[in-house]
């Protein structure tokens, strides 16, 4: 009998390993030419752990995030739906704000989750949370004037009310078994959260020398103490922990690695400060990618490298008020041949590294210059483990599996991505149009003569040369485009689904 229960256990650990992994490593406003891979003519930041992750892999040249900034971005890659589809029209979820994404809405966790899958999230989340903070307190949980950030009595009262309860609508709620992060590093609560539970009581306001040169950006309150610096390290420690513990498992694992760098703060371990000749954010950049290297070392020590898809990407370009000027002018471009950076409607704010390893599948080595978008995900791993969406489910999400066997064909003929200020760009092939004169977000520049934008990147990859005035009809074609995939509340051809909320349209005068 017990070796009839040995063998029944060794075949059932069998079956459940033949669904793949899945590790998602999504960095934190990392520019489209910050990986040496990516940019190597006009790069100066060494990259190895990601450049030989796509040594191994797939990388594809025209990927993109859902918008030139994070919230929006997060939204799409779990969802697998446009973020314009839900409230979040512009902009990002603010602080202490409610949940994004919607208790009945699948995700990437929960796809796994379904199906067998152990699945953990560490990191970044901001897509909004359930905050049981009273209505007549909320004041006491805002920053205070320069000089009087002190607690009182009645702060910690309240803190200590609120921050000791559950919190609702994080990654627990949405499908991962597991969370550990900082929910936004720059941001208050200034402490870590463990699934739905702060870790410790904030007692204090984060003191004012680390809400400034580029650290945290919201007072708020903080646990006694905090520093910055441990963030990155923690989230991969927790990571690997995940990842070697899901060796011991018979079931399979999904890992959202969600880094919290190199996006604010820069707040560089002392290994590797002044470490890229540059500046801070390229040293920040240089630790990202150690640390990425050691969740992949991680990986490899566990024995499931060989049965895990890896995907890294990010949520967006780099953001310019991290030096991007001094960069320039060291010969170090963040987004490549690009034009626009983090925020933007061109290609600099949502055109961002994507590279997939998959043993055995995945070809080593290989380049992709097919169109591609991060809600493309949750079809491609639905695809690789065997199980269908229902309609109501990725409604923008086009399976990448084709391409990842090797064949070079579009598998989307168009994609949008957003500015901050959520004007679209919209692709269509090679061209691209933008309902708006400039770059709808902090980019400076645009002929605001003319109201729109058209661009063929196969030829003009910097969108130097606007189109608009000279071809009227393929502007008409592109807006008509842009409505059907609004009206139609979706971009794949199944059935018509409703968006959360009536879309806003472009340009402005549009109504």
């Amino acid at each position: 009998m017990r070796i009839l229960l040995l063998i029944l256990a060794a075949s059932s650990l069998a079956f459940s390993k033949d669904k793949p992994n899945i590790l998602i490593i999504y960095a934190d406003d990392l520019g489209y030419g910050d990986v040496s891979g990516y940019n190597p003519e006009r790069g100066k930041i060494p990259t190895p752990h990601i450049d030989k992750l796509a040594a191994k892999g797939m990388k594809f040249t025209d990927a993109h995030s859902s918008s030139g900034v994070c919230t929006p971005s997060r939204y799409t890659l779990l969802t697998g739906r446009y973020h314009w589809r839900s409230r979040l029209q512009n902009g990002i979820v603010g602080l202490w704000e409610e949940p994004l994404i919607k208790k009945d809405r699948m995700t990437i966790g929960m796809l796994g989750k379904q199906n067998g899958y152990r699945t953990a999230m560490t990191g970044k989340w901001h897509l909004g949370w359930d905050w049981p903070i009273p209505k007549d307190k909320a004041a006491l949980f805002k920053g205070k004037k320069m000089g009087e950030e002190y607690a009182t009595d009645a702060h910690r009262e309240v803190w200590k009310e609120v921050f000791s309860k559950p919190i609702g609508g994080g990654p627990t709620t949405l499908g991962f078994d597991l969370y550990f992060g900082t929910d936004v590093p720059n941001w208050p609560p200034f402490c870590f959260i463990e699934n739905d539970r702060t870790v410790g009581i904030p007692s204090e306001f984060l003191p004012a020398d680390l809400l400034s040169k580029n650290q945290a950006s919201n007072a708020g309150p903080a646990l006694k103490d905090w520093k910055l610096e441990p963030i990155l390290p923690a989230i991969t420690d927790r990571a690997v922990t995940f990842i070697t513990e899901s060796a011991k498992s018979a079931d399979p694992f999904l890992l959202f690695f969600s880094l919290t760098t190199p996006h604010t703060p820069l707040a560089v371990n002392e290994a590797w400060k002044k470490k890229s000749g540059l500046n801070d954010y390229a040293d920040l950049v240089m630790e990202t990618d150690a640390e990425v290297g050691r969740l992949l070392e991680a990986l490899d020590r566990s024995g499931q490298a060989e049965n895990t898809i890896v995907v890294f990407s990010a949520d967006n370009g780099c953001a310019p008020y991290a030096g991007v000027e001094d960069l320039e002018k060291s010969g170090h471009f963040p987004s490549g041949p690009l034009r626009g950076y983090k925020s933007d409607a061109w290609e600099g704010g949502h055109r961002v590294p994507f590279i997939v390893r998959w043993p055995g599948t995945v070809k080593p080595g290989s380049t992709s210059k097919q169109l591609v978008h991060q809600a493309d995900l949750i079809r491609t791993f639905a695809d690789a483990i065997g199980a269908k969406l229902p309609d109501n489910v990725g409604e923008d999400s086009f399976s990448l599996m084709p391409l990842l066997k090797g064949e070079d064909k579009a598998i989307r003929t168009n994609a949008v991505s957003s500015s901050i200020q959520g004007i679209p760009a919209v692709r269509n092939g090679p061209w691209k149009y933008i309902p708006a004169p400039g770059s709808g977000g902090w980019g400076k520049g645009g002929d605001q003569s003319q109201p729109v934008q058209l661009y063929n990147l196969d030829d003009d990859i910097g969108e130097t040369k606007n189109l608009a005035a000279a071809m009227p009809e393929k502007v008409a074609e592109m807006n008509s485009l842009l409505e059907k995939i609004i009206t139609d509340g979706r971009s794949t051809p199944d059935e018509k689904q409703e968006n959360d909320v009536k879309v806003k349209r472009y340009p402005t005068s549009v109504k």
